[in-house]
C-alpha cells in the first residue's frame, strides 16, 4: 500500500477544470447548486443495492447508550426531491455517494456523483441536457438514441418485451456465456440485465454517447409508466465507450404508487435473503404532499472525467482510492 495519491497533479488540474465546466453550464441555465445530507435515516431498498451504515448515539428518539443506524447514502435522490416538493425549483448537486461495492475499474466505492432535477421537462428533455453537457466537456459527436426494445432487436434479435427465459438461456448459451447460476435464474429482469452487460452494452455507444431510453416497466425504478406504452417505463441509459455514465427518470409522482414499489423491492430482498430496508417515510411524505412534474438524473463525475483524460481506471482521476483511503 502507498501513501501516496493515485491522481497525479496534471490531473488534478483536470478535474477542477471539468468540475469548472459542469458549474458553468447550469449557472447559464439557472440550475441551482445545494446540498443534501450524506447521512440519513433510511436509504433505499433496491435489491441490489447496498449501504454503508454508521451507528448514531445522540439521537432525540434514544438514550445516549443506545445507537439508531445512519445510512451513507448511495445517491442524493431522495432528499433532493424532498426539495423540490417543498417549493425548490431546477438544482443540481456535486456530493461523495457510497455503495457497498467491490471496487473495479470503473467503480470506487465512495465516488463522486452530479444529479439533477428540471421541472417540467420530460426524460427526452433531459436527454437533451445531458448529450449537451457530455458533448460540452468531451467534445465528441452528436449522441445516438434508441429505444430499449429496439436496441435488443438490432443487436440480438430479441424482442425484450415479449421474451422468455427459453429465449434468453438459449441466446446466452450461442454466446458461450451461460453458467449454472443463470440455468436456475427465473427472474427475466435479471437474464435481461445479464444481456444488456454481457452482449449488448460492450457493442454501443463506441464513437459517440448511446442514450437508451423507454426500459422495461418491470425495471422502473423511481420512473413513470408511459402513457403510450404500458410495457415501459420513462427512463434512460447513457453510455460511452464501454462506460455507462448517467442513469435518468421522468420521475414518478404518484406516492401510493412508489411505496408499493418500495414493499416489492423488501419482497425481492428477502428472497434474495437480505435484509429488508425500512421504506424512507420523509420521502413519501414529500410525495404525497406534491413532487411536481419533473425529469431527474444521476451522472458518474469520475467516470465522465475518465473519458475526458483518457484515462484507464477510475483510480487515476480521484486522489486515493478505498485501497489507500
Amino acid at each position: 500500500m502507498s501513501w501516496q495519491p493515485s491522481m497525479n497533479w496534471p490531473h488534478a488540474k483536470q478535474r477542477a477544470q471539468v468540475l469548472g465546466q459542469i458549474r458553468a453550464f447550469f449557472l447559464a441555465r439557472n440550475v441551482i447548486e445545494v446540498e443534501t445530507p450524506i447521512l440519513a435515516h433510511a436509504t433505499v431498498t433496491d435489491a441490489h443495492l447496498d449501504a454503508f451504515v454508521t451507528h448514531y448515539n445522540y439521537s432525540q428518539d434514544s438514550h445516549c447508550d443506545e445507537s439508531i443506524n445512519l445510512f451513507a447514502q448511495t445517491s442524493p435522490e431522495f432528499a433532493m426531491k424532498r426539495l423540490l416538493a417543498s417549493g425548490y425549483g431546477c438544482c443540481y448537486q456535486i456530493c461523495k455517494a457510497f455503495r457497498h461495492e467491490e471496487q473495479g475499474r470503473y467503480h470506487n466505492p465512495e465516488f463522486t456523483m452530479l444529479e439533477w432535477y428540471r421541472i417540467d421537462f420530460d426524460h427526452f428533455q433531459l436527454m437533451d441536457e445531458v448529450a449537451a453537457l457530455i458533448e460540452l466537456i468531451l467534445g465528441c459527436d452528436q449522441a445516438e438514441r434508441i429505444s430499449y426494445q429496439a436496441l435488443f432487436i438490432r443487436e440480438v434479435d430479441i424482442d425484450p418485451l415479449m421474451t422468455n427465459k427459453e429465449q434468453l438461456i438459449a441466446l446466452i448459451s450461442s454466446r458461450g456465456k451461460l453458467s449454472y447460476w443463470l440455468e436456475k435464474e427465473d427472474s427475466l429482469d435479471t437474464l435481461l440485465q445479464f444481456v444488456m452487460a454481457e452482449l449488448i452494452e460492450p457493442n454501443i455507444g463506441k464513437n459517440a454517447p448511446c442514450f437508451v431510453y423507454n426500459f422495461p416497466a418491470s425495471q422502473a425504478s423511481l420512473a413513470k409508466i408511459s402513457s403510450q406504452d404500458l410495457r415501459v417505463a420513462e427512463r434512460f441509459e447513457c453510455y460511452f465507450k464501454g462506460i455507462e455514465l448517467a442513469n435518468g427518470f421522468h420521475e414518478l409522482t404518484d406516492a401510493k404508487q412508489q411505496k408499493l414499489r418500495f414493499e416489492q423491492d423488501n419482497a425481492i430482498r428477502a428472497q434474495l435473503g437480505k435484509a429488508k430496508h425500512r421504506i424512507d417515510e420523509n420521502f413519501i411524505s414529500a410525495l404525497e404532499h406534491g413532487l411536481p412534474s419533473c425529469a431527474g438524473v444521476a451522472l458518474g463525475i469520475d467516470r465522465l472525467i475518465m473519458l475526458a483524460l483518457s484515462a484507464s481506471k477510475i483510480d487515476q482521476v480521484i486522489t486515493f482510492s478505498i485501497a489507500n483511503a
